[in-house]
């Protein structure tokens, strides 16, 4: 389950908007399959007019193929439904609450060095990583650029999504990530704190100072990040962790913001 797929929305819908503006010939969007290998040849042109080298808009985009099972998913956002106690059960029980504690115990110095820079304690940092991978664990399997063509091809939501894929891009153009490490979850979601693309550029910091953001593989990196996002989402050290303006931020869901205030709580006590 990997419903991230709201987490970013404010942030990468000022990126998608832009995106679109600049495009002159944009590819059309649909409602079904039928257009989709043609709106990817077309999209692949509009990645280089954006700035993305003819190698890496051909790799990412050569062999993506339109997933239904996605559209349907994105359209119903099941775990949502959920009451927060069955929420918590599936995302937040009493095992992630002591690998969370475990973990602090072990990496305190990570913690407070990332607290004394962010204002972000440690308890909601681990309780966004425990929750999004299991603290790295499980990042997903997908190919990145399978979802977020299909999410960007498809009319609901397609400039939010055709930003997030010329992101996707531009990580692996820039270096940033290598094309064998674009995978991930259903929207695109990677690494170990399953942020969305842009959000990976604007948000994502070294937090193990190698000069990388590589939040695929470093835990540093994923913890200063995470406090990074809170904190430019409006985070205040000691106000709590019911901060529900700064958690909507991360995830638009209320009983997601309400079980990450609940496990932050647990992991402080």
């Amino acid at each position: 389950m990997r419903p991230i797929s709201t987490l970013f929305a404010a942030a990468a819908v000022g990126f998608g908007a832009l995106f679109a503006a600049g495009s002159a010939h944009a590819a059309q969007c649909g409602n079904d399959g039928s257009g989709f290998s043609a709106w990817v040849e077309d999209f692949k042109s509009e990645a280089q007019a954006r700035g993305v080298s003819a190698r890496v808009a051909d790799a990412a985009l050569s062999g993506v193929a339109y997933d239904r099972s996605l559209i349907a998913y994105d359209r119903t956002q099941r775990p949502f439904k959920l009451s927060l106690e069955q929420f918590i059960a599936k995302r937040a029980p009493a095992s992630l609450i002591s690998q969370a504690k475990s973990r602090w115990a072990k990496n305190r110095a990570l913690f407070d060095r990332v607290e004394a820079k962010y204002g972000v304690e440690a308890p909601v940092i681990l309780a966004i990583w425990g929750m999004e991978t299991a603290f790295g664990a499980i990042q997903g399997k997908k190919n990145v650029f399978n979802g977020l063509a299909t999410l960007a091809y498809d009319c609901r939501r397609t400039e939010k999504f055709q930003g997030e894929l010329i992101a996707a891009m531009q990580l692996v153009d820039n270096g940033q990530l290598s094309m064998s490490e674009m995978r991930g979850a259903e929207h695109g979601e990677i690494g170990q704190g399953q942020f969305l693309p842009t959000s990976y550029q604007k948000f994502g910091v070294d937090g193990d100072g190698d000069g990388r953001v590589d939040m695929v593989r470093s835990s540093a990196d994923t913890v200063a990040s995470i406090a990074n996002y809170l904190r430019q989402h409006g985070w205040s050290r000691g106000g709590g962790f019911d901060q529900y303006g700064a958690l909507a931020g991360w995830n638009a869901s209320s009983v997601y913001q309400k079980a990450i205030a609940y496990a932050a709580n647990k992991i402080a006590e």
